[in-house]
């Protein structure tokens, strides 16, 4: 593992340096706080449709999921049917994979759910967050923090939610901070995430 400095004068983790979209991701959004539900619903979704793909290409075709999937607002997906299936599977600008797109669906109705029993799916999520620790010296693709959160979700019937999903969510959406000692966003995602921490206690 190791820093990348590039022309601009930034560091960044060496994945962050390219191509753009990836440095444009690393640099404003990868690993700082999240709190808004409809953002964690539609990351935790395309972490799932990223199973078995690089995230590259999930990132590639981002906003045409958003447009496909009405924004990834769980109270609409959840009432999708065989037509918006179909029209799913039709849609050359997502990853037409129809396990994954079934999966959103259900996932969607087990949002609400939880929704209405945590109060929010922020609140749910954040009681998952890691303490701030030491930058890492490597990038694990599991901890039994996110074993733990994928077992939990898997009970509520969630899908497509193992453990490498998990911590690829926790990661993204600042539940930990994996970006490496010396980073320039490391501090500010540290930042984002005590703000977060702190207003969930």
């Amino acid at each position: 593992m190791q820093l990348v400095a590039g022309a601009d004068g930034v560091t960044r983790c060496w994945w962050g340096a390219e191509p753009e979209i990836y440095r444009d991701y690393h640099d404003s959004e990868w690993g700082r706080a999240v709190t808004d539900d409809t953002r964690l619903f539609e990351k935790i979704c395309l972490e799932g449709f990223q199973s078995g793909l690089s995230w590259l290409t999930i990132l590639r075709k981002r906003e045409n999921f958003r447009n496909a999937f009405d924004g990834f607002d769980p109270g609409i997906v959840a009432r999708y049917g065989e037509q918006e299936i179909e029209r799913l599977l039709d849609d050359d600008g997502i990853v037409r994979h129809a396990g994954k797109i079934r999966s959103t669906i259900n996932n969607a109705s087990r949002a609400l759910e939880l929704i209405k029993k945590k109060g929010s799916l922020s609140d749910y999520f954040w009681s998952w967050a890691e303490p701030e620790t030491a930058a890492p010296t490597s990038l694990e693709a599991t901890t039994p923090v996110s074993t733990a959160l994928a077992k939990d979700l898997k009970q509520r019937g969630w899908s497509f939610v193992g453990p490498t999903t998990a911590y690829a969510f926790m990661q993204a959406m600042g539940l930990v901070n994996d970006h490496l000692d010396g980073c320039d966003a490391r501090d500010e995602c540290a930042a984002t995430r005590r703000h977060a921490i702190d207003s969930f206690l």
